[in-house]
């Protein structure tokens, strides 16, 4: 199938409605019925602010960059795109086409 590789980024400790925004975001894109999604933990990353975060074994900020990603359909992917821009929450966001499937 054709569609569409959703990618969100943001840093970990970030809250939406006094919850983390990748759980909502998880929690918005399951109310589209799309079928999975992910959140990946970085090691180390920055923005546009420059500033560098890095996970150290003594030092657990949960201020890391996470990437939450979603394969979905061309549709799903602006249905997910327009609740977070109703939300007023933003994010940077990249869209790439994807082909997918599943294998016996």
């Amino acid at each position: 199938m054709k569609g569409t590789y959703l990618k969100f980024y943001l840093h970990e400790n970030r809250h939406h409605h006094h919850i983390l925004a990748y759980e909502w975001l998880l929690e918005q894109a399951r109310s589209l019925g799309i079928q999975g999604g992910s959140v990946f933990k970085s090691i180390a990353g920055y923005g546009r602010h420059g500033v560098l975060h890095e996970d150290h074994f003594f030092e657990l900020a949960n201020d890391l960059p996470v990437e939450v990603v979603f394969i979905v359909s061309t549709e799903q992917s602006e249905q997910l795109l327009d609740i977070v821009r109703e939300a007023n929450l933003p994010l940077l966001y990249v869209t790439m086409p994807a082909e997918y499937g599943t294998l016996p």
